[in-house]
């Protein structure tokens, strides 16, 4: 579903993704992990668009290249996003923040999906609610709400565990593997939550120094590879 071939990425002069390769299965959940300043952010900006690159490609779908692309394009070709720290409208409602997603619909669809309420019964209930007055775990099902109003085809998560009480984390989790075995969805997350990778997805990759060191169906993420690449 997505294909990363060398792909360079830099901030100044700063070299932060050095000829990158990386393959996103679909319909699968792949886990990008590593240490602090690695890349594994500007991995994702830079597939989303919200960073430049310098060489490479980023090929989507039927082999669309993305790199050219803006970033609204590539909301529309069917890529949601949910960045590292939620970045939800607080002053507005959770009904209007989830309407600001449907402005990347490539159909024009006015009303929010009902899917939406369904994997996430508490945004229906608070939809009057501002989304400053959220806890931090109903703000993270927020922006997770807010990124598949356009339905998308492939789903890119910044660290959804971080900073959420666990019973939250677990059932962002759940909500993965539904959107994947019930939807086809293709998940391509940020994770350091070493159970929460190992529970919902299908693969990982460990990155270091702005490239992958290793990768695999999750089964063979093992604790000799964690020790070497993970641990501080």
């Amino acid at each position: 579903m997505l294909k990363i071939e060398k792909l360079d990425q830099f901030y100044g002069e700063s070299h932060t993704l050095w000829g990158l390769d990386l393959e996103v299965p679909k319909g699968e959940c792949t886990c990008v992990m590593g240490r602090n300043g690695v890349g594994k952010t500007t991995l994702l900006k830079a597939v989303m668009g919200e960073v430049a690159v310098a060489g490479g490609h980023i090929r989507y779908a039927d082999d669309v290249e993305l790199t050219q692309k803006p970033l609204e394009a590539r909301a529309r070709l069917g890529i949601g996003y949910v960045p590292q720290g939620r970045q939800i409208f607080p002053l507005l409602t959770v009904e209007e923040n989830l309407r600001t997603g449907l402005a990347a619909r490539s159909d024009g669809l006015k009303k929010i999906p009902e899917r939406i309420f369904e994997l996430f019964p508490v945004l229906k209930e608070m939809q009057h609610r501002r989304g400053g007055d959220l806890s931090g775990g109903q703000q993270q099902q927020l922006a997770i709400g807010r990124a598949l109003v356009i339905e998308p085809k492939v789903l890119i998560l910044d660290e959804p565990g971080e900073g959420i009480q666990p019973n939250i984390v677990a059932q962002i989790g759940q909500v993965i593997r539904r959107l994947i075995e019930e939807d086809g969805l293709t998940v391509l997350l940020v994770e350091q939550k070493l159970p929460f990778a190992r529970k919902y997805a299908d693969r990982f990759v460990i990155m270091d120094r702005g490239r992958p060191v290793a990768k695999g169906e999750i089964a063979a993420l093992s604790d000799e590879l964690i020790k070497q690449h993970l641990t501080v």
